[in-house]
């Protein structure tokens, strides 16, 4: 067995794993100006940052004013998300060292998204991700996105193992907030680390204030073995 016993490791995709949000806003931002919302800024992208696609159409039309059915915007945008998903997806090097130390040690991993099936695909496919990261769960597979717990619960049932048994892994406060309410510890790395203070960034067990440029593979190798004991 390994040195982490029984842990399970269940990652967010975007923004923890790789830095997908300037592609989501690039797609976003060309799905609003189609609807007459042009100049779509990056601080406004930001308020969407951990709010899964399907929720994030939706508070867009309420924003906005828009009058297309929000699947419709939602498709659009994902249309646009895909194209550049498959060829431009960077992996942070300390994440992808990270998920090839776990696997070395046989340790579960799941990801756990708010993004479609077909986005998480084709990021995992295009970064050859998807050599380690099988067990995968969308948000628009499970009653609730983040952050409510259930897309957590849906990769722990199938991984076949307990809630208290697994260790999240985080960008943003919905999903620091989802983890707390899966009963599952969780390491959070803040996407925008001025969102550091954000009261659900509080239950995390283990926070990196400084975001990705504080993240090391082998200080949170270590981090789980000592929780594991």
């Amino acid at each position: 067995m390994s040195k982490l016993g029984t842990l399970s490791v269940i990652f967010d995709l975007d923004g923890t794993l790789v830095d997908s949000e300037p592609n989501y806003y690039e797609a976003s931002r060309r799905t609003l100006a189609e609807h007459g919302v042009p100049g779509f800024t990056w601080t406004e992208h930001e308020r969407y940052v951990g709010v899964s696609t399907q929720e994030t159409a939706q508070l867009w039309k309420r924003e906005y004013g828009l009058t297309a059915p929000a699947d419709e915007l939602l498709a659009a945008t994902n249309r646009r998300y895909l194209l550049l998903a498959r060829t431009a997806t960077r992996v942070y090097p300390e994440m992808r060292e990270f998920v090839e130390l776990l696997a070395t040690e046989d340790v579960p991993m799941a990801v756990a998204s708010g993004s479609s099936p077909e986005a998480i695909e084709a990021i995992l496919a295009g970064t050859g991700l998807d050599a380690y990261l099988r067990t995968v769960v969308s948000a628009d597979e499970v009653p609730h996105g983040k952050p409510a717990p259930d897309v957590f619960l849906e990769a722990a049932r199938r991984l076949g193992a307990s809630p208290a048994d697994c260790v999240v892994v985080e960008d943003a406060a919905p999903g620091a907030a989802a983890a707390h309410a899966a009963g599952m510890r969780c390491i959070a790395v803040p996407y925008l680390i001025a969102q550091a203070d954000a009261p659900q960034f509080a239950t995390a067990d283990l926070l990196l204030r400084g975001g990705q440029p504080e993240f090391t593979a082998r200080a949170a190798h270590d981090w789980l073995v000592r929780s594991a004991r």
